[in-house]
């Protein structure tokens, strides 16, 4: 067993508590620009009134035809020199595998204090895409778990200062310091994707992140100790004047959404998504995802998140025209969302 701390362990007594008031952020994907326009878009996102943005962090992107998978610690150094207000997060970083846990706790503390404490790490299992590029085996999803939940009580560890040790069945840490520390220590978020990993993000996490706006998610995360911690959920949309180009746009940019099952996190590379994904539909890989000029289906998607129990909904604009969408944004979508008070 790891030798941590008990104080790390966040409360599973809390009660159930009513949904919060919804905020709405700003997704940006790593797979899909490179670092300059990642860090434009946040730029504009902040402008344009998002409190929050999150983006993913990969080495690899799902397919050949996103094209990008820049470095996102250095985008986050760019967001934090260039914008004021912007809280930041990841959605998200997997600790277990080709990053070493302590590295990335230093990265985190370091993004803290740039961002005067406006940061929050996403954590998740990964997926072998981008794990596997080290030569290590890939391990199956209970052992990957077992790995984050020890990644995450060594980062807290760190984060407390001082001089500190930490020898589990996954990760040892030697006579290791972080000295750049922010004043509070940056809140984990655990993503899940299915009931156990949602009891797993409310009994470890300080909050949850998800894909899919499924209420038993956050019922099982609540009940395993998550109620009234923040609920974050990406939101897949894409704005254009053309619908149906928007929707062709989202099948050829993201047709793995339609894949099921675990496929995702096994799958090796971005041209064994391209071959897993030849037959998906564009009917299927788009019957969720918001597409064209019409607010209605924006609004119905959102609202659809936050019957869920979501309280933190990150729209994520599919393929380059990120102004286009935040025009949208700020002149129809936004205006409706307070109307009808889902922001």
């Amino acid at each position: 067993m790891p030798s941590h701390d008990p104080t790390l362990t966040p409360s599973s007594a809390r009660s159930l508590h009513p949904r919060r008031s919804v905020q709405i952020g700003f997704w940006i994907s790593s797979e899909e620009h490179g670092p300059n326009a990642m860090i434009r878009a946040a730029q504009q996102a902040e402008a344009a009134g998002f409190p929050y943005v999150q983006l993913s962090d990969h080495f690899h992107p799902w397919t050949d035809r996103q094209g990008q998978s820049p470095f996102v610690w250095s985008v986050i150094a760019g967001i934090a020199a260039t914008t004021k207000t912007l809280t930041l997060g990841t959605g998200v970083t997997c600790p277990i595998m080709r990053i070493h846990p302590a590295i990335v706790a230093q990265a985190v503390a370091t993004s803290a204090l740039m961002l005067d404490g406006r940061f929050f790490l996403g954590v998740g299992t990964g997926e072998n895409l981008n794990e596997h590029i080290t030569g290590a085996k890939w391990p199956a999803l209970a052992t990957r778990r077992a790995m984050l939940e020890e990644a995450i009580d060594l980062m807290r560890l760190l984060f407390r200062g001082g001089e500190r040790n930490f020898h589990g069945r996954h990760f040892t840490l030697e006579n290791a310091r972080l000295y750049s520390l922010p004043e509070k220590a940056p809140p984990i978020y655990v993503a899940a994707g299915g009931p156990k990993s949602a009891e797993f993000a409310g009994r470890r996490g300080d909050g949850l992140i998800a894909t899919n706006p499924d209420q038993e998610l956050v019922t099982r995360f609540e009940e395993a100790g998550g109620a009234g911690k923040p609920k974050y959920i990406e939101l897949k949309v894409c704005w254009a004047e053309d619908a149906e180009a928007a929707r062709s746009l989202t099948h050829e940019l993201w047709k793995m959404g339609g894949l099921g099952g675990q496929l995702a996190q096994e799958l090796r590379r971005p041209a064994d998504f391209e071959a897993a994904t030849e037959l998906v539909t564009v009917q299927k890989s788009t019957e969720h995802t918001p597409v064209g000029p019409d607010l209605a289906p924006y609004v119905d998607a959102v609202k659809k998140c936050a019957d869920a129990g979501f309280d933190h909904i990150g729209l994520h604009q599919v393929g380059p025209d990120q102004e286009g969408f935040l025009r949208f944004w700020e002149k129809e979508l936004r205006p409706a969302l307070k109307e009808r008070k889902l922001a």
